[in-house]
């Protein structure tokens, strides 16, 4: 596979989920404890990547648990802060500026701090209470995230068959890896179909909300400078159909939770009307050793892996690095 290191693959996914232990001794401690309410903090990808498990607990659960912007959480307040909240961080270098700041912040309220972070030095790992290191540049951090929330609300009674799916997660690396190879083909021919189109409009909905803004945010705009449109399939018909023509090039992620009929609504209209309309579902995927009722929560880790072909793909057809920025961290702002 194009520019893809298997054994790292697997070694980085396997230290995520390694983490199970300390992560349920964690959450359990601060079930014991007792919070008033969780903050899942991030700047950019991180914070997109919060948002399945801030839905998780609305759907299931009575714990106030909110997905926020660090720069916003420190600039705009948060009046709910305070000795019984816990606040979660993520980031792979553990050197985003947005999210130190947003540290001390709640450090400050009396909030309980917890970071997940690739790396134990970092300053991240450092500023936090209670540092969960894995593999540098391990990402995503869904598999961290599910552990956390789905232990959480299981000792809440909240969330059924947890121990079941944290035993599946110990083979999400091979499960990845043959996602990745399924992914390869298509994603060649998208990349080939695609190498000079310089706008894409991306749809999503449910749990895969977050992934939908992240890939058109932070992949797509940040790492190809690629115009993008991006909406949820909720809200597709109240206004952003109107940008659609017959040359559109329109993403579809889809996957299993309750949300499918409507970005199955979505489809069936933009191909009404483009005759560029790819659809990225989960259910293609046969996900071997995990239980139908856990697809739905594992889309996003799916589809950043099958997106993660296609950017390397567009990496190579479109003659730009992933790697090339003009401004992020290159100019002072």
């Amino acid at each position: 596979m194009l520019g893809f290191d298997e054994p790292e693959f697997l070694s980085q996914l396997a230290s995520t989920v390694a983490l199970r232990p300390r992560i349920e001794e964690l959450a359990d401690r601060l079930t014991d404890e007792g919070l008033d309410n969780l903050f899942l903090v991030g700047a950019g990808g991180t914070y997109a990547q919060m948002w399945p498990y801030e839905r998780l607990a609305r759907r299931t659960s009575t714990l106030p648990v909110h997905a926020v912007i660090a720069a916003e959480l420190v600039t705009g307040g948060e009046a709910t802060l305070g000795e019984r909240s816990v606040a979660v961080f993520t980031s792979v270098s553990g050197t985003t500026e947005d999210s130190l700041r947003a540290i001390e912040y709640c450090k400050a309220k009396g909030v309980r701090t917890v970071g997940f972070t690739g790396y134990a030095d970092s300053p991240v790992a450092r500023s936090v209470d209670v540092a969960l290191v894995s593999e540098p540049k391990a990402w995503p951090f869904d598999p961290q995230m599910l552990l956390l929330m789905g232990r959480l609300l299981a000792r809440r009674g909240e969330f059924e068959g947890y121990e079941k799916l944290a035993d599946e997660l110990a083979g999400l690396p091979g499960v990845l890896l043959e996602v990745a190879k399924q992914a390869e083909p298509t994603a060649a021919a998208f990349a080939e179909a695609h190498k000079d189109t310089d706008y894409h409009f991306l749809v999503g909905g449910g749990n895969l909300w977050g992934f939908t803004y992240l890939y058109s945010m932070c992949i797509l705009e940040e790492m190809q400078w690629l115009r993008t449109t991006r909406v949820h399939s909720a809200e597709f018909f109240h206004g952003s159909l109107e940008l659609l023509e017959e040359d559109t090039s329109v993403l579809v992620f889809q996957g299993e939770d309750e949300t499918r009929a409507l970005t199955d609504r979505v489809e069936a209209f933009a191909k009404r009307i483009s005759r560029d309309v790819t659809v990225f579902d989960t259910r293609d995927h046969a996900l071997t050793g995990i239980s139908p009722e856990f697809r739905s929560l594992l889309a996003p880790l799916v589809l950043d892996t099958v997106m993660g072909r296609v950017s390397k793909h567009l990496e190579r057809v479109r003659g730009h690095s992933l790697d090339l920025r003009r401004y992020y961290r290159v100019m002072d702002y």
